[in-house]
């Protein structure tokens, strides 16, 4: 399957389940590790197990095997790991605190900002 295609895969299966302020962050070219990471926030723990559970099953139906899902029974920070698309669900005070968005911004002039 596709990148393009598994991104779209994950993006449904989070706007099916009503997942909160999403990002989508082409970070192609910023790392290896992967081209896409989708940031979405959680309304809850149970809201937030359900967003994992969705991708993680809408990735198996597709024939996409996970690489890895993490966090999903801790509430906090799940995390589900399909290669060259990342998905994090987060609630949002860990959101906050992170701030992967900007973290992962492709904006090098912001880089340094004088917190140090």
């Amino acid at each position: 399957m596709q990148t393009e295609q598994i991104k779209k895969l994950a993006i449904d299966a989070l706007e099916d389940l009503k997942a909160v302020d999403m990002v989508v962050l082409n970070v192609n070219g910023i790392t290896s590790i992967t081209d896409y990471m989708i940031i979405v926030s959680a309304n809850s723990n149970r809201h937030l197990k359900s967003l994992a559970n969705s991708v993680v099953e809408a990735a198996k139906s597709a024939g996409v095997k996970p690489l890895g899902v993490e966090g999903e029974n801790d509430g906090e920070w799940a995390l589900v790991d399909l290669g060259d698309v990342v998905v994090h669900i987060m609630m949002p005070a860990i959101r906050a605190f992170y701030q992967l968005e900007k973290l992962w911004s492709v904006d090098t002039s912001s880089s340094a900002d004088g917190d140090a």
